[in-house]
């Protein structure tokens, strides 16, 4: 089995950082894909950022130039650096990493518990 376990989340005041750390573990031949999640209360859960082993990103447009995602292939983890949070940032933050547990299986879509941020006014 494959596990992921996020931490970093906290409550902060706006204008805040915070820096959340997804971590996958069990077993792994290769990570695609790895990205962080968030949903609010009452709101649709949306992609906030991705990142591709090659080091491609993407970046929902309301974190551009406040939010980074970095990952550390060597220990299966990604990171999202945020800065300058406002209080719509509240939410549940949840990864999610595309593994492949061998060398010619498929790629299967593993979801981490979720970490609360919360931001304060």
């Amino acid at each position: 089995q494959v596990q992921l376990v996020e931490s970093g989340g906290d409550l902060v005041q706006t204008g805040g950082s915070l820096r959340l750390s997804c971590a996958a573990s069990g077993t792994i031949f290769s990570i695609d894909f790895m990205g962080w999640y968030r949903q609010a209360p009452g709101k649709q859960r949306e992609l906030v950022a991705y990142i591709y082993t090659s080091g491609t990103t993407n970046y929902l447009d309301s974190v551009k130039g406040r939010f980074t995602i970095s990952r550390d292939n060597a220990k299966n983890t990604v990171y999202l650096q945020m800065n300058s949070l406002k209080p719509e940032d509240t939410a549940v933050y949840v990864c999610a990493a595309d593994v492949r547990r061998q060398r010619l299986a498929n790629l299967y879509r593993y979801w981490g518990q979720g970490t609360q941020v919360t931001v304060s006014s």
